[in-house]
């Protein structure tokens, strides 16, 4: 039959995965750092994802293809929950939502002795949408932008991304990245920052983050250099920039 059906641009996806969180009926999933229709029977046409690509990447087109089958998204869930339940993995195909457990070596609880750090913290609020646009201490700063996950990650976020910046953090996968891109566009327009930072997680969807931050400086009309920085799910950092 033809009716129609989200088509995913592949050249234009950068497989940011958030898309994925907002099928409800589970048709998308990130397949080798893209985000796919896994079946036309999951998918009923009515573009609930379409708002939440950043990239433009997906439509809604006519074409030929199965009818939308309700049974196969149920039986598509309930095989999720299961996978989930037994197998400590899935939830509809987002990389970044998939559970993993890390245990300690014994060579790893033997280092992790008890040693007293100090915050290096120097603002509050730090939550971004929640830091004026215009807060006095962001003028001259020095600005990390951090996803929410990194601090609890890198173990050593406080002293080697932390000090002596000032800091906003937030979630692309949970938030507006729309309203981020807002926001930190004003941030930079409205400071003369003297550095920007990025520290986000190795996940895809995390990726929104650091797109959001690059159409902020772009929008803004500055020449910042943005200062990348990755961290693994595992705690190791790598600097991209």
């Amino acid at each position: 039959m033809i009716r129609q059906i989200v088509h995913i641009d592949e050249n234009k996806c950068n497989g940011c995965g958030l898309c994925v969180p907002n099928c409800a009926e589970g048709a998308i999933k990130i397949i080798d750092g893209k985000a796919k229709l896994i079946s036309d029977n999951l998918c009923d046409g009515l573009g609930a994802c379409l708002g939440h690509c950043p990239q433009d990447a997906i439509t809604i087109i006519e074409r030929e293809a199965d009818a939308f089958d309700e049974n196969a998204v149920h039986a598509l869930h309930e095989e999720s929950l299961k996978q989930s339940t037994h197998h400590h993995h899935g939830f509809g195909g987002c990389p970044g939502s998939r559970i993993r457990v890390f245990e300690d070596s014994k060579d790893d609880a033997a280092e992790n002795t008890a040693i007293s750090l100090k915050s290096q913290l120097r603002q509050w609020p730090v939550q971004l949408m929640l830091v004026p646009a215009n807060a006095p201490y962001l003028n001259n700063a020095d600005l990390l932008v951090t996803a929410d996950c990194v601090p609890f990650a890198y173990a050593n976020y406080h002293n080697d991304l932390l000090k002596g910046k000032k800091v906003v953090v937030g979630c692309p996968k949970l938030d507006n990245l729309n309203l981020y891109t807002e926001k930190l566009t004003q941030m930079i327009k409205n400071n003369n920052l003297s550095s920007i930072t990025i520290a986000f997680m190795e996940v895809p969807c995390c990726f929104g983050m650091v797109m959001a931050l690059e159409n902020a400086i772009k929008a803004s009309g500055k020449n910042i250099k943005l200062n990348k920085v990755k961290i693994s799910i595992d705690g190791e950092k790598e600097h991209l920039s």
